[in-house]
């Protein structure tokens, strides 16, 4: 039934179709999966895979992923799960990628010309924040929080500045490029081009040595990884934008993560001291894994408007031509301000920012 032919594009609900009736059995045997319940995860807006939870009594659950989209090659998932297997070998707190029974990081199947790439990995202990209600662990500090996050990635890394890879991930520029820009960005909004294009160019000029340049997550938040409610410790997946790039990306993403703490303080000064000690702690728990050039964490602001930047094109990606009607556009015309104006830290500290409605830009104010 399952052999090699073309490749159609394929939407999330026929995915759903197919693996409801055919494709689970199939993948249960591809990976030993008899016996256990799966359930599928529900999928959140920009959704690339179909993603179910796997269970047994008496074994360690675990996370099916399906991806179905024409948008990455064979090549592209070897070396996100490569990266993933050598990440966990060498002490990193992800979740570990599994083999097939024939001892496989990833398998293909073909049926009726739709090809899918799938995955299996070991579900990571605890749970999201959002699943403990945006509580940390009783009776702890949440500065606690904020300093693993900042040590789980440095560990991170640090065993990536060693990573040699047998299947090379693409670079950050290899994707976020002008070409890419001017497909993505409408023709009606030429001055988000050209300032797009211009940080890109900026970047072109960094140091793309061991210490600042590697493979890095590109994705790192709380979505993206579980805390054990135990110990504090957390264990990072969803590395389906890892790509090389500077490590100052995903620092950038710790920053932006913390405003959500105080988002909703009117004082931009109290919301300033705030976010300068949340990244204190940050950055405490990620030099004690690995070093950190004084000269690139200057350049903070810098990677915070490319993280914008990469945001931006994601968002423009899903919603298409009716932006502008989509329930989002506030929050992307926001962002668009942001990147056309200059703006620095997401606006966060400037006037451009409402407590009341947070990282929001009515359309009358334009």
């Amino acid at each position: 039934m399952f052999v090699r032919r073309g490749e159609i594009v394929i939407n999330y609900n026929e995915v759903v179709a197919i693996g409801d009736t055919e494709l689970l059995i199939v993948v249960s045997r591809m990976f030993g999966l008899e016996g256990y319940e799966i359930q599928r995860i529900p999928a959140h807006d920009g959704g690339r895979n179909v993603v179910y939870t796997c269970e047994k009594e008496g074994e360690s659950a675990k996370i099916l992923r399906i991806a179905f989209l024409p948008d990455r090659s064979r090549e592209d998932f070897l070396s996100e799960v490569e990266f993933v297997r050598y990440l966990f070998e060498h002490g990193g707190s992800v979740s570990n990628i599994i083999s097939s029974l024939e001892g496989k990081l990833l398998e293909e199947i073909v049926h009726n010309n739709h090809i899918f790439f799938v995955c299996l990995f070991e579900k990571a202990r605890g749970k999201m924040l959002v699943e403990n209600n945006y509580r940390y662990r009783e009776g702890v500090p949440i500065t606690e929080y904020y300093y693993n996050c900042g040590k789980t990635l440095g560990r991170l890394h640090q065993i990536s500045k060693g990573y040699m890879p047998v299947h090379r991930r693409y670079s950050f520029s290899d994707k976020y490029n002008a070409e890419y820009i001017d497909k993505r960005i409408p023709s009606s909004l030429p001055l988000l081009k050209k300032k797009m294009v211009e940080l890109l160019d900026t970047l072109q000029g960094l140091d793309r040595k061991q210490e600042t340049f590697g493979m890095i997550h590109f994705d790192y938040n709380d979505g993206n990884y579980s805390i054990d409610f135990d110990t504090g410790e957390i264990t990072v997946y969803d590395f389906d934008n890892s790509c090389f790039g500077w490590y100052m990306l995903d620092l950038a993403s710790i920053w932006r993560n913390g405003v959500g703490w105080i988002q909703f303080e009117p004082d931009a000064s109290k919301r300033r001291k705030f976010m300068d000690d949340y990244f204190e702690s940050v950055l405490a728990g990620y030099r004690s894994e690995t070093h950190l050039e004084e000269s690139m964490l200057d350049k903070l602001p810098l990677f915070i408007q490319i993280n914008l930047v990469e945001n931006i094109l994601d968002r423009f990606e899903y919603m298409g031509n009716n932006w502008e009607e989509h329930e989002s556009y506030e929050e992307l015309l926001y962002l668009i301000k942001c990147l056309e104006e200059d703006i620095s830290f997401i606006g966060f500290f400037h006037e451009i920012f409402s407590s009341d409605e947070p990282f929001e830009y009515e359309k009358n104010n334009i």
